[in-house]
Order: C-alpha cells, then sequence, then structure tokens
C-alpha cells in the first residue's frame, strides 16, 4: 500500500508538472479501472497540507487556552515543555478535586460527549466494565503524590463502545497543585 501511495504522489506531482498542451496529450490515458476519467492534478498534497495545517493551528489554539488558564492560575509548569513533541486528540483540564473544567474539541471527538456534558464531572464518568481496577488506581496514587502518569486505560465512548485511550496527566502548581492537564489519544 505504501509503495502504491507513494507511486500515485509521484505520478500526481509529474502530471503537475506538466504544460497543459502535454498533459492534454496523456489524458486519455488516465482512466481508473471503472473507466472513468481520473483526474490527478495535485489537490491530494493540497488537501494533506491543508488538513496538516488546520491540524496544527487547532492544537496551538488549545495549548494557547491553557495558558490562559495557566496566566490565571498562576502555573509553574512551563506547558511549551509539557506539549513539546507531544501527540494528543483531546485534553482535559481539571481542578484539585479532578472534576472537569475545560476541554478542547478533540475530546468531543474522541468520546462522544459535548464539551458541556463533560464540565464538573471526573473523567471516570469516562471508565466502565473492562477499565483495569489496577490502572485506576496507580492513576489515583500519582494524583495524590503530584506526580505525572503515563499509560493507557479503557474508556468507553457516549455509544457506549470500548476503546484504549493512553493518558499522560500532568499536575500543575501555583504555591500548591491546582489542577490536572491530561493529554489523550486513541490508540
Amino acid at each position: 500500500m505504501k509503495n502504491k501511495l507513494s507511486n500515485m504522489l509521484c505520478l500526481d506531482l509529474f502530471l503537475a508538472s506538466l504544460s497543459k498542451e502535454n498533459y492534454k496529450a496523456i489524458e486519455p490515458e488516465l482512466v481508473c479501472s471503472e473507466s472513468k476519467k481520473f483526474p490527478l492534478l495535485s489537490f491530494g498534497l493540497y488537501v494533506d497540507y491543508f488538513s496538516t495545517e488546520m491540524d496544527n493551528l487547532t492544537k496551538e489554539n488549545d495549548i494557547n487556552t491553557l495558558k490562559e488558564f495557566g496566566a490565571k492560575y498562576n502555573w509553574r509548569e512551563n506547558l511549551d515543555h509539557i506539549f513539546k513533541n507531544e501527540d494528543f486528540e483531546a485534553l482535559v483540564l481539571t481542578n484539585k478535586e479532578q472534576e472537569i473544567i475545560w476541554v478542547n474539541d478533540g475530546f468531543k471527538e474522541m468520546t462522544g460527549f459535548n464539551k458541556n456534558f463533560a464540565l464538573n464531572k471526573k473523567p471516570s464518568f469516562l471508565q466502565g466494565s473492562k477499565t483495569c481496577a489496577k490502572t485506576t488506581d496507580i492513576i489515583r496514587d500519582k494524583i495524590k503524590l503530584n506526580k505525572p502518569f503515563i499509560g493507557t486505560v479503557i474508556n468507553y465512548k457516549k455509544n457506549k463502545i470500548a476503546y484504549k485511550c493512553e493518558i499522560k496527566i500532568f499536575p500543575l502548581f501555583s504555591e500548591h497543585t491546582t489542577h490536572y492537564i491530561a493529554l489523550e489519544k486513541a490508540v
């Protein structure tokens, strides 16, 4: 599949470099298996680039929102350091009592739950029968010790479908722990 995709991208780049006259000359040869025209003019590359740029901007906006919380609560943590080289879909910010005070749009995409539904709930509302009690105990212990947690947990979407979720939880301090941020990604 990777070679096929690579060949398609090469063909796409080649076709994009042709003059109109040269493209017209080979256009009848560009047919898919159902004998339909297969227009390749680098649009796929642009869509991939645009999609990646939009994802990056969305993540940057999410991090900036968290920086606003950080300024409000005087967190000492360098959020840029926390997010450096991190890939995430959902962000969950909780207070010291682990009640959700903010989630990003990726949270709804990953879980199916609306942002407003999640507010004031504890993240444990995502757990269910296949969630490992030992893992939740470890998370609870790390939080009590104000230590980061990195691991995988089985969570449940709104439609009751279980999914593996990689979670990285970081305590956030001013003078004392005030909040926790969880970076989450379905794996």
